[in-house]
């Protein structure tokens, strides 16, 4: 069953809930319009119920943490909720807490090279880069970062020095210290020349301040950009030259998103650290920075008092559903089906490409996106957001991605089927062409 095209969204409570969410939250936080947003009361699989009982489509997977489906783990946080739902992390820890980390030394750095891994959980996607980068810093003793334009790592000040969408970062640049170096991030299918001038920028890159490269095997906020396969083999290549930490951040392209079990699986390059999150629980707080062994031991022993943790490091609940979420992704019939069906869906959002404002299609997996440009060739984030808002009317989640929010994001579960697909293609060519002015 698919879900009803609808003209009172947001419905009446869901306007109300807005109006009473405005005299209580920050206003800079939830964006609210009359048109904008809906307020989720349950869901399950690839569908949404709001509040006012309409149900939708996720083609945002909640921003890639339902990956394997909306309430996947829910069965594990009720179980593990009837026993424990705290414990002092850092302290005397949970049980589930040893057994994570075990299960994410296996999918990790021992299947990579048969070396241990080890973890600093967080509970946030930035903390899982922040204590990536603290770690970059005692491996190498420099405080300097190499990342990349239009990287999206999180907002927590640390994550911030990385970020390359600069009005995420231009408020507190007086408060951030000026350690980054930032490369343009090349894009797969570019030309010889640009691909040269990408190598020879990296080149001149002055190595001796810089303790991290810092980069997502695949840009998701950016905007849905995949690169040349060459180019973490290349950023491989100079940290091994130069005695630099490689730093994959995997918590968007991780855990079978990408059509592989992770973003960095279609190199041969091998990080020295991976930060993972969002998908990790399919639905709790929680993440995991994971490391080689020996350069995570470059860490001191703790005498008691631990110089990165926080109060719910190794939440119980957390590790309880990423537990019952990592069995699933771990197995090699989840990445198959990642890659067949990111495959099917492909195929099907390409037919958009001759659709007004249609200036590409991209992706890999279930990490797809539509690139929309004026006639001109500018930008389109005006006809994106309205294409998104006429999208929700028709009961379809999506988002607009990259700096300029010109790139339609699609990135459903992996159980959406192939008639839920079609669905969402037609809309979407419906309303391009109501945009477009073109009678349908």
């Amino acid at each position: 069953m698919l879900p009803e095209v609808l003209t009172s969204i947001p419905g009446p409570e869901s306007l109300r809930l807005a109006a009473r969410l405005k005299e209580v939250e920050c206003r800079n936080t939830t964006y609210l319009s009359p048109d904008w947003p809906v307020f989720w009361e349950r869901a399950e699989g690839v569908n949404v119920w709001d509040a006012d009982g309409n149900r939708l489509l996720d083609f945002t997977s909640a921003f890639g943490v339902a990956t394997l489906g909306h309430g996947f783990s829910a069965k594990a946080a009720a179980e593990q909720a009837g026993q424990l739902v705290h414990a002092m992390g850092d302290v005397h820890p949970a049980r589930l807490k040893v057994e994570l980390c075990e299960r994410l030394s296996a999918i990790t750095f021992e299947r990579w090279t048969g070396e241990k891994g080890k973890t600093l959980l967080g509970n946030s996607g930035f903390e899982a880069v922040e204590a990536a980068l603290k770690t970059a810093v005692m491996v190498t003793g420099r405080s300097g970062i190499l990342s990349f334009e239009g990287a999206y790592h999180g907002l927590g000040y640390g994550a911030l020095l990385g970020a390359g969408i600069e009005w995420f970062r231009a408020p507190f640049e007086k408060q951030l210290s000026q350690v980054t170096t930032r490369l343009p991030f090349p894009q797969q299918d570019i030309d010889e020349e640009i691909w040269r001038n990408f190598r020879r920028a990296l080149d001149k890159v002055n190595p001796k301040d810089i303790g991290a490269v810092l980069v997502e095997p695949m840009q998701g906020r950016g905007g849905i950009v995949i690169p040349p396969p060459d180019l973490l083999r290349e950023l491989r290549s100079w940290c091994d030259e130069h005695a630099v930490v490689l730093i994959f951040d995997e918590i968007y392209t991780g855990l079978n998103r990408t059509g592989k079990l992770f973003g960095c699986d279609w190199s041969p390059a091998v990080p020295d650290l991976i930060c993972l999150g969002k998908s990790l629980s399919g639905g709790f707080p929680i993440s995991a920075c994971v490391g080689k062994a020996s350069i995570m031991d470059a860490w001191p022993e703790t005498h008691g008092e631990a110089l990165h943790t926080s109060t719910f490091l190794g939440n119980p609940l957390g590790c309880a559903m990423a537990i019952a979420s990592l069995e699933t992704h771990a197995d090699p019939a989840t990445t198959c089906l990642a890659w067949d069906r990111g495959n099917d869906m492909g195929a099907a959002f390409r037919e958009l490409c001759d659709e007004p404002f249609v200036a590409e299609w991209r992706g890999v997996g279930f990490m797809q996106a539509l690139e929309l440009r004026h006639p001109d060739g500018r930008h389109a984030g005006d006809v994106c957001i309205e294409l998104v808002k006429g999208l929700l009317k028709d009961g379809i989640l999506v988002l607009p991605d990259a700096p300029e929010g010109h790139v339609l994001a699609l990135t459903p579960p992996l159980g959406i089927s192939d008639e839920e697909i079609a669905f969402v293609v037609e809309r979407i060519r419906v309303r391009l062409r109501e945009l477009g002015g073109i009678s349908s």
